[in-house]
């Protein structure tokens, strides 16, 4: 069955992408706590940009890919990347950027509407720095800024186009970009496209706990909460994603999201709905898949 492990959430994450505020919430990678509140240096000396990845005023969040450590023995240095976010307001912290006399400078006053830039305390100011280190030309592709294609993939194209580059690819299961709340232990479920009737029980019981358990743990009704699957998912492993309705999450658009619900319906009314439909969704523009579904539609 599937193992329901909700996390809050407390922060906006791009990333796939690419990639939230309480009650929203998330999995956990493996590997994190071991984080330490005593101060700590970036594991290189000195950080050159060299390129803004991409970057989103949206989102208060930059990727930017540096070279560092330039005293090292090639002398050219070495790659790196450091993601900047501003991290969300701490409620319990909020009250007091007002107190005593703010530092400010006014950018625009009109009647009753003033604007400013206020200067935080150190203590609330915080930026959250990822840094990806050494970096590889994949990592840099990956955080890379790259324009979308729609591509509408029939059930054949995933059988005879997608699946295959896939297995090339040697798709990954691994976690390291996991973003969940629910994850199936049985393996095999790749993902929707190999959803079939067999697995409705799975599915009920995926939404059926994960809703009582973040009831119980949060107070999030599941009238609140948006529960669904990526097509194409980030990772192979089957996994449903569960966020607080009001959390505008990456991912949720029409052309990757998927509600749960309405994949248990469309089942329940044909077993074969997801080896037979036709999907549509985004790829990047440098995605060798686009260029393989591209080519066998146009043929």
């Amino acid at each position: 069955m599937a193992d329901p492990a909700p996390q809050p959430n407390k922060r906006k994450r791009e990333l796939d992408a690419e990639e939230a505020e309480a009650p929203s919430i998330e999995g956990k990678e493996a590997g994190v706590g071991n984080g330490t509140s005593a101060l700590v240096r970036l594991p290189f000396s000195g950080f050159k940009v060299q390129k803004v990845l991409r970057e989103s005023a949206r989102d208060k969040i930059i990727f930017l890919h540096g070279k560092v450590n330039e005293a090292s023995a090639d002398g050219d240095g070495e790659d790196a990347i450091v993601i900047l976010e501003k991290t969300p307001f701490q409620v319990d912290q909020v009250a007091q950027l007002l107190k005593g006399s703010p530092e400010l400078q006014l950018q625009f006053s009109n009647d009753i509407y003033s604007t400013y830039h206020l200067f935080p305390p150190r203590q609330l100011s915080d930026v959250k720095t990822t840094v990806v280190y050494p970096a590889t030309e994949k990592h840099l592709q990956k955080y890379l800024h790259q324009d979308l294609r729609l591509v509408r993939e029939t059930g054949d194209d995933y059988r005879n186009i997608t699946l295959p580059h896939l297995e090339s690819q040697s798709l990954s299961i691994q976690l390291d970009d996991l973003y969940l709340i629910a994850i199936c232990h049985r393996r095999g479920i790749k993902s929707l496209r190999d959803l079939t009737a067999e697995h409705l029980p799975l599915l009920r019981n995926i939404l059926q706990e994960g809703q009582e358990a973040i009831l119980q743990h949060y107070q999030v009704a599941g009238d609140r909460l948006r529960v669904y699957l990526h097509y194409l998912p980030s990772y192979y492993h089957l996994h449903v994603h569960f966020t607080a309705l009001g959390f505008e999450a990456p991912g949720t658009g029409v052309e990757r999201a998927h509600l749960l619900a309405e994949v248990i319906e469309n089942l329940e009314q044909d077993p074969q709905h997801y080896q037979r439909r036709t999907l549509t969704f985004a790829l990047r523009a440098d995605d060798p898949l686009l260029t393989l579904l591209q080519e066998a539609q146009r043929s």
